[in-house]
């Protein structure tokens, strides 16, 4: 930077304007860069854990329907994205995905806490935020460009003058005006923040639906922040402080008629079994069976005991598992877990038979689909395989971004004779995982056995030309 160049070495008119010049296309570059726009497959490229798990991204989306209705989003619902971190955070990416922690389900307590931060995400979405937050970013790079022009060329009248006191005024405007555009910045994303807090009102009233589990949300993140509020700059803080938009929204929200509204009693339940589900696949077996002991009788430390059970391969994983399938014989759930349990423990042919009953429950539903024809695969049976390739498709058409459909299909392929078609699949899995070198070799090993100009030869020419976007250096 200029200013911390001595006043000897001073770069002349020529280069101040190249520097100048360069940090205005910085400028425009990280405007069209921020926020970063990530699918899940990019998402995956980027190391960003995420989970799968058909349950869980059911009651999200039964939670999101309404939210997105009266938003007047729903004909074109952003896909729901668990990450598997266990802090409380959400975030818009674009308004094509919201990226949900599975720390906000284990922390809630109510669906009404999980709704008010899906609200509060929609609301960003319905108001383009992210979309002006790339023009606010511009504008507070900009800001900062300027004021280093203005304190490269008080510095430079300065030093011209002899006068140590006005360069080192400059050098100060320099460094400040960073300060300046980052502030605006901030402040910008602050009140986009409390929009979407009153979008997520309007959104909860107009569903019938109480705002006292988004305002327990606040009330758990300001208990958080009560040492380090003290000393914060509010003015430095890209979200307003928890206690405010507490504050904010408190007699707004008790005004509506739906305010001591109970929570669905249906979705409380589900919503406690998804939290012993993420308990228990998150944490060691003897966490889960401290957090649900025995004595614990309800249906979810039931469910957590069993997952923890299988997790610890018991030979008593199935028999609890069975447990809960007597209790509950429709829950296709319950049969996906026995599924996996039954396949992990290196019984495949076995495992068949509960995965089939949790698809007869839910026919389209991509990952029991891809668990049946894991299985089917699995079991090494070779009039068992053009089902498993059947199934496998299905999936994949429905859930482009499972790659371990793609690495199943490619096995059935193979034991079928179809090295061609297996070489393809494993292509488009590697693309999935956003390994594109590999990728490439793949695919143009699949194109020298696939007919020219046909659909897969086509495709895997697609791969083979791909060029991956460059991401931007983030420092």
């Amino acid at each position: 930077m200029p200013n911390l160049v001595p006043a000897a070495h001073q770069p002349g008119p020529g280069r101040s304007f190249r520097l100048v010049r360069k940090s205005l296309a910085l400028a425009c570059t990280l405007a069209l860069v921020l926020p970063l726009a990530v699918s899940p497959a990019s998402a995956q490229r980027s190391k960003l854990p995420l989970v799968r798990d058909a349950e869980t991204e059911a009651l999200l989306k039964d939670y999101a329907k309404p939210i997105f209705k009266v938003a007047g989003i729903s004909n074109s619902e952003p896909q729901i994205i668990l990450v598997n971190d266990k802090s409380f955070n959400a975030f818009v990416p674009d308004s094509r995905r919201m990226f949900i922690n599975i720390g906000v389900l284990m922390e809630a307590e109510a669906p009404g806490e999980v709704i008010g931060v899906l609200a509060h995400e929609t609301g960003h979405i319905a108001g383009r935020h992210l979309v002006r937050l790339r023009a606010a970013a511009a504008n507070a790079q900009i800001m900062s460009v300027i004021g280093m022009i203005v304190g490269a060329g008080a510095a430079a009248a300065g030093a011209a003058a002899g006068s140590s006191d006005v360069a080192g005024g400059g050098g100060a405007l320099i460094m400040g005006s960073g300060s300046v555009g980052k502030r605006s910045l901030l402040s910008y994303q602050r009140g986009e923040e409390a929009a979407a807090d009153r979008a997520a009102l309007k959104y909860l009233n107009a569903t019938g639906q109480s705002a006292r589990g988004m305002l327990r949300t606040f009330q758990r993140m300001s208990e958080q922040q009560m040492f380090t509020r003290k000393y914060a700059d509010p003015y430095a803080q890209s979200h307003p402080m928890a206690q405010n938009r507490y504050n904010g929204l408190l007699n707004e929200a008790q005004k509506s008629k739906y305010f001591n509204q109970p929570d669905d009693y249906v979705l409380q339940y589900r919503h406690e079994q998804v939290r012993a589900k993420l308990f228990a696949f998150t944490s060691h077996p003897s966490a889960t069976l401290r957090a649900y002991p025995r004595s614990d009788k309800s249906p979810a430390a039931q469910y957590a005991r069993a997952i923890a059970a299988m997790k610890s391969r018991g030979k008593g994983a199935v028999k609890e598992i069975d447990a809960l399938i007597r209790v509950q014989p429709n829950n296709p759930y319950y049969y996906e877990l026995k599924g996996q349990a039954l396949l992990e423990g290196g019984d495949p042919k076995r495992a068949i038979a509960p995965f089939r009953k949790a698809l007869s429950y839910k026919p389209n539903e991509p990952q029991f689909l891809v668990w049946l024809g894991y299985a089917l695969v699995a079991a090494n049976v070779k009039s068992y395989l053009p089902e498993a390739e059947r199934l496998l498709k299905k999936a994949i058409q429905r859930d482009p971004n499972s790659g371990v459909a793609y690495s199943q299909l490619a096995i059935a392929h193979g034991r079928q004779g179809e090295r061609a078609e297996a070489d393809l699949a494993t292509a488009k899995g590697l693309m999935v995982t956003g390994d594109f070198l590999a990728a490439k070799r793949y695919a143009a090993r699949a194109q020298k056995s696939l007919k020219r100009g046909s659909p897969a030869w086509l495709q895997a020419d697609d791969i083979v030309a791909y060029n991956a976007p460059k991401l931007p250096n983030r420092r």
